[in-house]
């Protein structure tokens, strides 16, 4: 039996929806105040899906048993609920549902965080939560798999984080000029899936990245050549992030700012090692831009 904990997020259910195609035994964890046709859409799927809450250990406790490998890909970043922070989902948690793993037996853990660049001086909040919670699960004892996925293109390709393609005006954060090694959610949770009893990913902490690094304005010219038009660039100045994040009073704001500026600084991965151990079919911008922008 596999458990997905973030079964109704972007990646979860991706997991969830490919597992339960490949005829695997699939539990979801949600929550009672979880969106009802993302909880309908799990069950559709062949996906048991049990109630709990990160927040509330015992109901870890209950969803871990019987689980030979866990899947985790919770965070508060795109949606909070009453009484979600990063302190409590992505860092106590997290950290709850390591220790309830292992009590139950648990044979994997596979853990989705993100890109750990080296920038000591660029600290935020959920940085230190994730950084915390993967130290927690590789001295945990449980097998792991950490995932430190680039950056969503889904995400951070679209109108919400400024990259409005369908008005094809785009907010670039920083100048533009250093690669970035965008990956579609999908393949995330390809990875995920691929890392189930694969002795490549046994104690393994393993860096995710699209198929291609490319620039932030590179990927704009892909958009443009897609969409047939110019696009209006404007570009954040990274002192400007620099100052939101020092001017930011919720801990996720800063965190947001943090990213940004992690944008800026840009995120390549050679992919190559990683590919020969996973031969995975990964989504292009390119694939992502036409998917978009075609009617």
């Amino acid at each position: 039996m596999n458990l997905v904990v973030g079964a109704t997020g972007l990646v979860g259910s991706e997991v969830c929806r490919r597992l339960a195609s490949e005829g695997k035994l699939v539990k979801a964890l949600v929550r009672t105040t979880s969106d009802p046709a993302k909880v309908d859409a799990l069950r559709a799927a062949g996906v048991t899906v049990v109630v709990g809450d990160l927040k509330d250990r015992s109901s870890l406790d209950a969803a871990c048993q019987s689980a030979k490998s866990l899947i985790s890909t919770a965070s508060a970043t795109l949606s909070r609920q009453e009484g979600d922070s990063l302190q409590t989902v992505d860092l106590d948690g997290q950290v709850q549902l390591v220790d309830a793993a292992k009590e139950a037996g648990v044979e994997q853990f596979v853990f989705v965080s993100f890109r750990n660049r080296e920038n000591p001086s660029l600290q935020f909040p959920l940085k230190a939560a994730k950084r915390t919670v993967e130290d927690h699960l590789i001295e945990s004892g449980l097998t792991y798999t950490v995932l430190q996925a680039s950056w969503f293109m889904e995400v951070w390709l679209s109108p919400a984080l400024g990259f409005d393609f369908a008005n094809a005006k785009v907010q670039i954060y920083g100048a533009g000029h250093n690669p970035i090694s965008w990956i579609s959610f999908a393949d995330v949770a390809q990875f995920a899936i691929a890392s189930l009893g694969n002795p490549a990913a046994r104690n393994a902490i393993i860096e995710v990245g699209g198929p291609e690094a490319l620039t932030p304005l590179q990927v704009v010219r892909i958009f443009e050549e897609v969409k047939g038009q110019k696009f209006n660039v404007e570009h954040v100045p990274e002192e400007a992030l620099q100052a939101q994040k020092e001017a930011a009073s919720d801990p996720l704001q800063e965190s947001f700012a943090g990213l940004m500026l992690q944008y800026a600084g840009g995120d390549a991965i050679d992919m190559d090692a990683t590919l020969k151990a996973f031969p995975l079919q990964l989504a292009s911008v390119r694939d992502y831009a036409k998917q978009v922008l075609t009617p």
